[in-house]
């Protein structure tokens, strides 16, 4: 049965497995928010550094959306604005896992949120 379905994807020219093999490549989206005392060259660094992160662990970005300085809903780190990205990325939970890790310990981004894509 796994076989049938995975060559139907195939077929469509869906990836239904990752470059490592068996795990199951899902659609997310990564939004986070960075500080807003950096310049703009130095958000889009950390926006690079991040998508690092995922394709070295076998993501395929689809698209990087920078959505500019934003006023936040509440203050967080005592900022009341931060500069967003929108990342969405077909990856395995591996990946998510590592963006998840090295978001939370990078100063520079005060925010993050990954979200799992209906297809």
């Amino acid at each position: 049965m796994l076989y049938y379905i995975a060559s139907k994807k195939l077929l469509l020219g869906e990836n239904p497995f990752s470059p490592k093999g068996g795990a199951r490549m899902r659609n997310y989206e990564v939004m986070f928010v960075v500080r807003p005392n950096l310049e703009d060259e130095a958000t889009n660094v950390v926006c690079e550094n991040m998508k690092k992160v995922l394709e070295s662990k076998g993501a395929t970005i689809n698209d990087v959306v920078n959505m500019g300085r934003r006023e936040l809903a509440y203050e967080i780190q005592k900022f009341n604005n931060g500069s967003y990205f929108l990342i969405k990325v077909t990856c395995d939970k591996e990946a998510v896992s590592e963006f998840d890790r090295v978001a939370n310990i990078t100063e520079d981004i005060i925010r993050h949120i990954v979200v799992k894509r209906e297809n």
